[in-house]
């Protein structure tokens, strides 16, 4: 949130917050799968502990920079592309290390779940301190706080013990180009996955977007209804906060919003039984996320915002964290580091390549237009796989 604040007040471009996400995904092609055959190959509680280090020292820079005031816009393009790299291949190990925790596929749904409610519990508290923060103190802060939140990560990691050894069979000793392509020649001979990455596909690279350009939606359509929220914080005769950057106050609350609809939908995934339609959930999620988008365009009342927010960041969650157990499930214990790079490759690479055409679509023709089309092409191809793929509906 820092980033996007302090990118559209260097530049107050929406093409830049576009850019800064495709410069992230410039890397992920190559270091995704790479980092899909490492976590197949070496254990992954050693894998994830490099990648940890590795973004706290990007973080530490990029902290300085911006303390020292010499921060420029290329300079977060580097970071970014850095960053890329490391999170490409520190997220098929984070994912596929989920199973080795719970040490059973029987609990995996809940702990994918739950794993997700922790995420999206952290991205609702999130949003609402850095808005705080950052309208206080500047965007240093966030950066220095966000330095620090890696240690825990990193002592966390190294504390665990008694972790299952890491099995290599006669097919893990396939070297090179053979062995970093396992998981798309196993993906493409399985049709309902195959199905079910495009529809993740087209919705982060079409709907997901939206999240790159709530800026410009706090900024411009939202500001006027925003006002008495910000006069009463940062703007009377005295003032409860000394608001540096008074726009980052509502760009908070909506990022809380979609962050605690988030949370109750990640944990409404936990809560699923057994035998629940998991593939019927999936479908319902990637059609009311669109739909949900296509009404919050057209809003600019704050209070219906955030709103329509919560359910945009509540069905999103519940179409991502499903498609997420359901591909770890299909897919073989060998072959699972591999299969889940690609799933972070298509669902993180599509949403940033997906956010820079946002970005160059909004300055042309507006912010609102830009999620909007996307949002409707998403909803048609989800209703075409809803009605034509009856497989996918119902998976469990």
């Amino acid at each position: 949130m820092a980033q996007q604040v302090l990118i559209y007040r260097l530049t107050g471009s929406a093409s830049a917050l576009g850019l800064i996400n495709f410069v992230a995904v410039i890397p992920l092609v190559p270091f995704a799968l790479w980092g899909g055959s490492l976590s197949d190959r070496v254990p992954k509680q050693k894998l994830l502990a490099i990648t940890q280090i590795l973004m706290l020292v990007q973080s530490v820079i990029l902290t300085v920079l911006t303390w020292t005031g010499n921060i420029e816009i290329w300079h977060l393009y580097v970071l970014s592309f850095l960053l890329g790299a490391i999170k490409a291949m520190d997220t098929p190990a984070r994912h596929s290390f989920v199973v080795e925790l719970v040490e059973g596929r029987e609990d995996l749904t809940n702990a994918i779940g739950l794993n997700s409610a922790i995420h999206h519990g952290a991205r609702t508290l999130g949003p609402s301190i850095a808005g705080i923060v950052i309208a206080t103190q500047g965007e240093v802060a966030a950066f220095f706080i966000n330095s620090i939140s890696f240690v825990a990560v990193i002592v966390s990691l190294l504390m665990m013990k008694d972790l299952p050894k890491l099995v290599v069979d006669s097919k893990q000793k396939l070297k090179g180009i053979s062995h970093l392509t396992g998981g798309i020649i196993y993906i493409k001979s399985q049709n309902t996955v195959l199905v079910m990455m495009s529809l993740v596909a087209v919705s982060s690279f079409l709907s997901k977007p939206y999240k790159t350009l709530m800026p410009v939606f706090a900024d411009n359509m939202l500001k006027e209804s925003a006002m008495p929220v910000i006069d009463v914080i940062c703007r009377q005769e005295n003032p409860r906060l000394n608001c540096q950057v008074p726009e980052a106050l509502p760009l908070g609350l909506l990022m809380s919003a979609i962050g605690l609809g988030a949370l109750i939908g990640a944990i409404i995934v936990a809560s699923l039984s057994e035998k629940a339609r998991r593939g019927w959930f999936l479908i319902m999620g990637n059609l009311c996320f669109s739909a949900c988008l296509l009404i919050f365009v057209n809003v600019k009342s704050l209070l219906i915002s955030l709103i329509v927010i919560f359910l945009v960041g509540f069905f999103n969650v519940l179409q991502n964290s499903l498609a997420n157990t359901l591909v770890q499930i299909s897919a073989p214990d060998d072959l699972r580091g591999r299969v889940m790079s690609i799933y972070s490759l298509i669902s993180r690479g599509m949403s940033r390549m997906g956010g820079l055409q946002a970005g160059l679509f909004a300055d042309q023709f507006g912010a609102s237009l830009s999620v909007g089309a996307g949002a409707l092409v998403s909803l048609l191809y989800g209703v075409l796989i809803a009605f034509r793929f009856k497989p996918l509906r119902n998976m469990e």
